[in-house]
């Protein structure tokens, strides 16, 4: 993985400044401490931040194709590069590098924008092309690499991270309070929106196309080249569990293989649970050896699943290193995690994973797989239980699953407009599984917004930002329908954001995910639900089913445990100076995002709502999400609600880095 960043004149004959686009790649040099690289042209400043991972001698950025016609910056992996390579070789291309990222020029000579459905891997890039006049800026199909711009006048700043953009100066940071508002409804922010208005990110599977060709001014046009698709309900794949599990074990291992190439060690997280174990478990056999594993230790012994992963790592025997991240330690990293993030961070294990990241480092290491994803393709979590459970009860007219939905919300928070529930279900086309988690969450949107705040959003949800095809997924079961909003979602916006690129790249480390693959997405997508979540009980039916054939039950059948860390004993229970500070009536005063005497009656109550462990656990989530919120505003808009530092964009005071022409 890498940083990139750039700064394009839409008239395309103004000079870049090298002095910006220098403060931009410094702003993001944790994405890429081990090289940099940059290209000015008459319109165009491209500019690159490496981690080296493959192709350690040759692979400094920007990359150009033989006559020097296309050009690239790239941030990511291309995990079949050496077999596209062959191809492309055999049809006469010149390879001057070792690296994945010389790809993509050559490709492009031969496909131009069809080339990117071809494009296996976790990826964001700017790619020129000289001759054609046309600069693309892509985004992989999930939305595990980040890619952000922003529009002032007649020029674009773009980025890995939205601190590149705020580094150029002429991008001022301001609140766009419909971003913040993703943060109370769906955890983080999976569409086009941020935090910062008018800075926007490129949507997962998307790419930007800037035409020179269009006239005075370039265009700027947004395209989709990819979205998942499942099969029609009963037409889904299901050819008898021999073969299915020996197709799936084929495919998910093939997806491991090629996430362990690289050119420096490779590590594994491992919580013990049947995702990460599988994926590590995969590792051993494809490489021939163990991996080091890479665990987190909850102090809190609900929440501990310490012995679990020394199971799975003595199963396989591979060492072990094992992180403590207690309340001290989240707290020390919530700071800093923000940063990365550049928004709120709702959930506190996310501190947890910046740790994990910084261990890995610590010791030397760039490159970790993960456990991330299998969720998401087989209906883990358990909120797809319990839509499958209220849904099975509609089978007429009446709908008292929808009922039951609404009476909840009555009792947990009666300050819910009565209407959202049917407005929610019409964007998404139905009653989701996503929806059922996401209305528990968003209570703490009507227990702590100022109304003032409130009605800045005019109205808008969040999902209204979402790119779905409701037509297409009226004809899906009704859990496929869940799993791709799920991908839409709680993938992009909080896994691959606040849990995946943001803690790690701070941090300088690569994340791989199997899960993630593309033709393991595809594939799982077409077998029938049964395979995926089995009656109401037994979640990622067709995982555990392959991972029985090496591993011990258990592991195997070991039910789905959420990774969390604690909410009120890390912010609330004793808290730290800065937490008391943001969240002091002068403090929420000054930035007007949420009611003052709110959020003190429920940090002083929210201990009596034991009764019900899901409404005090939304409780915390609100809290902590108020509290992330004006620690965000802090570091970015201004400061002066803590003690704490702000975020301050790098000074070009060294000299110029070489160019690279």
């Amino acid at each position: 993985m890498c940083g990139i960043a750039g700064i394009v004149d839409l008239t395309g004959r103004r000079e870049v400044s090298p002095l910006l686009l220098e403060r931009m790649a410094a702003a993001i040099i944790h994405r890429g401490p081990d090289e940099d690289g940059f290209l000015y042209r008459p319109g165009l400043g491209l500019a690159s931040r490496r981690l080296s991972i493959v192709g350690l001698a040759d692979g400094r950025q920007p990359i150009f194709n033989e006559d020097k016609s296309v050009v690239v910056v790239f941030n990511g992996e291309l995990f079949d590069y050496i077999e596209k390579k062959k191809d492309l070789e055999s049809r006469g291309h010149v390879f001057k590098t070792s690296c994945d990222t010389e790809v993509l020029v050559h490709l492009w000579e031969e496909h131009g924008e069809a080339m990117l459905p071809m494009l296996r891997g976790q990826f964001a890039f700017a790619l020129y092309d000289f001759n054609k006049r046309v600069l693309i800026l892509a985004r992989d199909r999930i939305g595990i690499c980040p890619l952000h711009w922003a529009r002032r006048g007649d020029w674009i700043y773009f980025g890995s991270e939205i601190k590149a953009i705020l580094a150029s100066g002429q991008v001022a940071a301001e609140v766009d309070p419909r971003g913040i508002d993703h943060i109370f409804m769906m955890f983080a922010m999976p569409t086009r929106r941020t935090a910062f208005k008018d800075i926007s990110a490129v949507y997962p599977a998307s790419y930007l196309k800037i035409d020179f060709n269009a006239g005075e001014l370039a265009s700027v046009t947004e395209k989709t080249y990819w979205d998942l698709d499942f099969p029609d309900k009963g037409d889904e794949y299901d050819p008898g569990q021999e073969k299915l599990v020996e197709e799936f074990g084929a495919v998910f291992e093939r997806a491991v293989e090629i996430r362990l190439r690289a050119d420096v060690p490779v590590v594994s997280y491992l919580s013990g649970g049947v995702d990460s174990t599988s994926v590590l478990s995969a590792a051993t056999r494809v490489r021939g050896g163990s991996l080091p594993t890479f665990t987190i230790q909850i102090t809190e012994p609900s929440l501990d699943e310490t012995d679990r992963a020394m199971l799975a790592a003595k199963t396989l025997n591979c060492p072990t290193n094992v992180i403590v991240a207690d309340s001290a330690a989240i707290t020390d990293a919530y700071p800093k995690l923000v940063t990365a993030s550049e928004s709120p961070v709702m959930d506190t294990s996310c501190a947890a994973l910046y740790c994990l990241a910084g261990e890995v480092r610590r010791q030397n290491y760039k490159v970790a797989l993960t456990g991330e994803g299998a969720d998401e393709a087989l209906a883990g979590y358990p909120w797809f239980k319990v839509n499958r459970l209220l849904n099975s009860l509609d089978m007429g007219p009446i709908k008292p699953g929808n009922m039951i939905r609404r009476l909840g919300q009555r009792i947990l928070s009666p300050d819910v407009p009565r209407d959202q529930m049917g407005r929610v279900q019409t964007l998404l086309g139905g009653a989701h599984a996503c929806a059922d988690l996401y209305g528990l969450i968003s209570m703490s949107r009507f227990r702590f917004y100022r109304p003032d705040f409130f009605s800045q959003l005019e109205g808008h949800l969040p999902y209204e930002d979402l790119q779905i095809n409701r037509d297409r997924m009226k004809r899906w079961h009704p859990l496929n329908q869940s799993l791709y909003l799920g991908y839409k979602t709680i993938l992009p916006g909080l896994l691959m954001n606040h849990k995946g690129d943001r803690p790690a790249m701070n941090n300088s480390v690569e994340t791989r995910y199997p899960f993630l693959d593309e033709e393991f997405v595809a594939f799982c997508a077409k077998v029938h639900p049964r395979w995926k979540l089995k009656g109401l009980r037994r979640d990622k039916h067709l995982l555990r089913t392959w991972a029985s054939k090496t591993l011990p039950e258990t592991i195997t059948n070991r039910p789905k445990a959420m990774f969390r860390a604690p909410f009120a004993n890390t912010f609330f229970e004793n808290p730290p100076p800065f937490v008391n500070q943001l969240l002091s009536p002068e403090s929420l005063k000054k930035t007007g995002y949420f009611a003052a005497d709110e959020v003190a009656k429920y940090r002083g109550t929210y201990r009596n709502y034991g009764w019900f462990a899901g409404q005090r656990l939304t409780l915390e989530m609100g809290l902590t999400g108020v509290m992330a919120t004006q620690l965000w505003h802090h570091i970015f808009l201004g400061g002066g609600l803590c003690d704490l530092p702000q975020w301050q964009p790098p000074q070009a005071t060294a000299p110029m880095p070489a160019t690279v022409n």
